[in-house]
């Protein structure tokens, strides 16, 4: 694997590009069978989830079989790398790559720290509020609402969050209050429309009952590597015929129209970090045996109950 910082035009760290190569499908895996969803870890089913007609949301069923695929954190750990999420970033990027149960899978990825769910939070509105209401509930089912929460990207523990007095919770909530915690690692996928927490979930319970931000990092696709040279040269295409158009329009009405670098070169600078930052749809496999299948796992996982809907 390659990584390589990602970095604004201010040179303002954005995250971590990692190019994953000969990693065919991964441990934590994505199937689908019709409007059917299966995330299942070594073979394990995590979670199962059902695209309802209208597409306004996701019926789900958590199992209680996931694992994080991160050790436990030490806390000199959290003070020596507190307020630097480029080292935290090299760190998990060592642990999905070295973990037979993660989600990376050949293809490029970003480990960001800039997740969109940090725009929304109103002035007014504390963190505490915040995130719980970013948090989708229920256990072991529940829906996830799409129209409510239109492109707000909620946040779906893969298993229950822990309870304010749960010990670890308190050992996190001090570290929250001193500046200290350790990220939540997320990974977003797009047929989910969904942040899944693959790692944190102690600490971004610590987070809500300290109401403070909790440090995150963003795990998603980006352009795939055959798609981003031909890509790139279609966005310097694009700035270079931009600029010989405003050429053309000099040559005939004079030099008081502008050369067009003032709006081309920007417009470029934001294509070429786009294809290095923006979210790609995430990879499903086929379900081997389809939705049958998939029925047949989810009475199996659910002890008969048929959920969610099917």
């Amino acid at each position: 694997m390659r990584r390589s910082d990602v970095t604004r035009g201010d040179g303002t760290w954005v995250g971590l590009s990692l190019d994953v190569q000969d990693r065919r499908r991964p441990g934590l895996c994505v199937f689908s069978a019709g409007p059917r969803l299966l995330v299942s870890q070594l073979s394990r089913p995590v979670l199962l989830a059902v695209v309802d007609e209208q597409l306004q949301g996701v019926d789900f069923w958590r199992t209680d079989e996931y694992r994080s695929f991160v050790p436990p954190l030490r806390a000199d750990v959290g003070r020596a790398l507190a307020g630097s999420p480029e080292r935290w970033a090299h760190r998990f990027a060592q642990y999905l790559v070295d973990s037979p149960d993660s989600p990376l899978h050949e293809g490029r990825w970003l480990l960001s720290c800039e997740s969109p769910l940090r725009r929304w939070r109103h002035a007014d509105v504390s963190h505490a509020e915040y995130w719980s209401s970013m948090l989708v509930d229920g256990h072991p089912d529940g829906y996830i609402d799409w129209f409510l929460h239109s492109t707000s990207f909620e946040v779906l523990p893969l298993r229950p969050m822990p309870d304010a007095d749960d010990s670890r919770v308190k050992a996190y909530r001090k570290q929250a209050r001193e500046g200290t915690l350790p990220p939540v690692l997320l990974w977003w996928v797009s047929g989910l429309d969904c942040h899944l927490i693959m790692d944190g979930h102690a600490r971004l319970a610590a987070a809500i009952a300290e109401s403070v931000e909790p440090p995150l990092l963003q795990l998603h696709r980006t352009v795939p590597r055959d798609d981003l040279a031909a890509r790139t040269d279609e966005a310097v295409g694009s700035y270079e015929d931009e600029l010989a158009r405003f050429a053309g329009l000099r040559a005939l009405h004079g030099p008081t129209v502008p050369d067009g670098a003032a709006t081309a070169g920007p417009r470029l600078v934001r294509l070429l970090h786009g294809l290095n930052t923006a979210e790609q749809p995430t990879w499903a496999w086929p379900l081997p045996g389809g939705e049958e299948q998939w029925r047949r796992i989810a009475h199996e996982v659910t002890a008969g109950q048929d959920r969610p809907r099917t």
